[in-house]
């Protein structure tokens, strides 16, 4: 499959973004180039999913989209994990959401260690032959934990992982360590969620006249980067956007696409003000002195091996 340089993730829709404005950013999206979108069933609980089903509707196959299983969408305790019940029964339901007949990558939401590898592929095995799906990827996974499903694919003649979703940006840069040299190795897709830091790399965080920010407001953000560093990083890198005369979500974003390692970031708005930046992030490239200088600002993880002067 051939996928835009940008995908656009759909975890606004039916939250901060009503159908309205779903629309607005969808077509805006489809306007700018982009053909990769990005969902999953516990978005509203599969509101996201009816959502972004009507809108590719009219143009689905010059789409590519992704929907996910894994995590709970009820108290049920077989409604959860990726066991073969519940992956299959996930991805019926998704695909009654989405209206169509298939989705371009299922992907596991995260990590199960209850289900084994060979239940796991095999099931993945059946709905591809199926045609419920042409590829699946892994969300949230550990490079050994992936490498693992390569490997046990491989020797099993079953379905391997074509693309993976790790976190990454300027100021969350662990995937660098093993996750993208892995994905390099084995040639696999990566597509990079929370390019903007929840919005800590745009600055909305320390507006107090806009309170729907989810730093602010979502305990899972405030978690990941309510630390005084994440703090430091946000205010050197604003101060070096507005130096550069660059809008931050426009320079986060074009970091991003520096690394050739990364095949799509998903961008996320709520509305076209926030997405609109994101999207000229593609105009241009960044150079090596700002390069360096945001290495300055979040320095590189050491390697896997800890020895910085072996990098």
């Amino acid at each position: 499959m051939t996928v835009s340089r940008l995908a656009y993730g759909t975890m606004s829709f039916g939250s901060r973004a009503d159908r309205a404005m779903s629309e607005r950013l969808y077509r805006t999206a489809r306007d700018s180039g982009i053909n990769f979108f990005d969902c999953a069933n516990v978005y509203q609980k599969g509101e996201a999913e009816r959502i972004l089903g009507a809108l590719i509707k009219a143009e689905r196959d010059k789409v590519i989209i992704t929907t996910k299983a894994q995590s709970p969408m009820s108290d049920d305790p077989n409604d959860r994990g990726c066991s073969a019940k519940n992956l299959t029964r996930s991805l019926e339901g998704s695909l009654r959401r989405l209206d169509t007949d298939y989705v371009d990558i299922f992907f596991l939401h995260g990590d199960d260690p209850s289900t084994s590898d060979e239940e796991i592929l095999s099931t993945m095995q059946k709905l591809y032959l199926q045609g419920k799906i042409l590829s699946f990827g892994l969300s949230n996974y550990s490079a050994s934990r992936t490498q693992r499903l390569i490997t046990k694919a491989a020797l099993c003649n079953l379905p391997r992982v074509q693309c993976i979703q790790p976190m990454y940006n300027l100021a969350k840069r662990t995937c660098e360590i093993e996750i993208l040299p892995m994905a390099e190795r084995e040639q696999v897709g990566v597509i990079t969620y929370s390019p903007l830091g929840g919005g800590l790399l745009t600055g909305r965080y320390t507006n107090a006249a806009e309170p729907s920010v989810r730093l602010v407001e979502n305990p899972r953000y405030r978690t990941r980067y309510g630390s005084a560093d994440y703090s430091r990083i946000a205010t050197e890198f604003l101060a070096l956007a507005t130096t550069l005369g660059i809008h931050p979500a426009t320079l986060a974003v074009r970091w991003i696409l520096a690394n050739p390692r990364v095949t799509a970031p998903i961008l996320g708005a709520a509305t076209i003000e926030q997405l609109t930046p994101s999207l000229m992030a593609i105009q241009d490239c960044l150079d090596q002195e700002t390069l360096d200088a945001l290495d300055q600002i979040s320095a590189p993880p050491p390697p896997y091996h800890d020895r910085s002067e072996l990098a």
